[in-house]
């Protein structure tokens, strides 16, 4: 798609954001080998995620476009007490607090877990802890191996039923730190999705689930249990509304750079020749308009080009949309079992294997993928905490 030099020198591509939709793709560079899905972004959507791209687009433009965000926007800039920046993207002062610092919920965590197989070993109190009975959790936890990891976490399922499902994370030198906690609890997530999905779906032909973005969707919602696996949870009794910001903020950042990725597949389709300076030049600009279009009305500093800055677009082939994706799923998932046990209703979902996402979400919580969910608890937060 990108060569290194151009064939056309008078060409100047187009890096307007508002006219890189599918329509602008007509004829332009496919490949003939798949006739039915003849573009990455179509086999992305159609084939990987089985959710239209247009769907896709609109859930992350409803969420960005609507007054909640922008009122969760004024709120952070109320509690900061200054001019919102354009990092504030990353703001986390909505999430679960603790009365420990990092560097003590370092030492906390290192004296638990000093090595690998030392988290491996407390898999089963850890799936206890989050509801699963004695019985399913040594099951789990006799399905995960866990790897060190030089970099950052990865969660890979196994191929066949006598298989185990990975577990990688980094334990350092002196014992595992709070972030690599975290991370472990993130891919743990996935680890026993993977199992349940293959292990305890009727068909094996159905294993896993229906896309990328709904084992992000468990991982979210054990990630977020992380203190309290700890014991280290705090009692909040706004607790849920500081959670409904968080959630929307957050979903609402990583689906702005979700659209600069998909954006930018489709300026390199409509541009097959270009060189890697235009590219550079152009996910730049496609930040920057993604930007003034959804985050200058709530941030403002016009022409904020900090959307490009994530490395996924570049070795992860679109693989950005499924985070806000999963996002909105946990939400949805989230609202449904706050009054159930968590890991009944995990397994009752997993079981289900890799029907439509449709189907899916429809059995697993009674409703249509939506982010009206979000919406509606973020608009009782602002309300409630204003």
């Amino acid at each position: 798609m990108v060569s290194g030099a151009s064939t056309d020198n008078s060409r100047e591509p187009d890096t307007r954001y508002a006219m890189l939709n599918s329509t602008f793709l007509a004829e332009k560079a496919v490949d003939p080998f798949y006739p039915m899905y003849p573009t990455k972004i179509d086999r992305r959507f159609q084939q990987n995620r089985e959710i239209p791209e247009k769907t896709v687009e609109r859930l992350f433009t409803d969420l960005l476009s609507s007054k909640e965000f922008k009122k969760t926007g004024e709120l952070i800039g109320k509690r900061l007490g200054r001019e919102l920046q354009p990092f504030d993207i990353w703001y986390k002062g909505f999430r679960s607090a603790s009365k420990h610092s990092e560097r003590e919920l370092d030492g906390i965590v290192a004296a638990k877990y000093p090595t690998v197989a030392a988290f491996e070993a407390d898999i089963p109190n850890i799936l206890k802890k989050l509801g699963f009975s004695l019985e399913t959790a040594e099951f789990l936890a006799s399905k995960i191996d866990v790897d060190p990891s030089r970099g950052a976490g990865h969660a890979m399922g196994a191929g066949r039923r006598s298989d185990k499902a990975h577990l990688r994370t980094r334990v350092p030198a002196g014992g595992m730190n709070y972030k690599g906690f975290n991370i472990a609890i993130h891919e743990l997530g996935h680890n026993v999705e993977q199992v349940l999905s293959l292990n305890r779906v009727d068909h094996t032909i159905l294993q896993g689930v229906p896309n990328t973005a709904f084992t992000e969707a468990f991982a979210f919602v054990f990630q977020k249990r992380d203190l309290e696996l700890l014991g280290l949870a705090a009692e909040d009794e706004n607790r849920k509304h500081l959670d409904a910001l968080n959630q929307i903020w957050s979903t609402g950042e990583i689906a702005g750079v979700a659209l600069v990725d998909m954006a930018v597949w489709r300026w390199m389709y409509a541009n097959p020749n270009a060189t890697s300076a235009e590219l550079k030049t152009a996910v730049i600009q496609i930040a920057r308009d993604v930007w003034n279009q959804y985050f200058y009305p709530v941030l403002g500093h016009k022409d904020a080009p900090i959307l490009a800055i994530y490395s996924h677009m570049i070795d992860g082939g679109m693989y950005l949309p499924d985070y806000p994706i999963g996002h909105i799923i946990q939400f949805q998932i989230e609202e449904y079992i706050k009054d159930k046990n968590l890991a009944k209703e995990m397994e009752r979902m997993c079981v289900q294997g890799s029907v439509t996402p449709t189907l899916w979400i429809r059995q697993a919580v009674s409703e249509d993928l939506s982010v009206l969910p979000i919406l509606k608890a973020a608009a009782k937060a602002i309300k409630a905490l204003s």
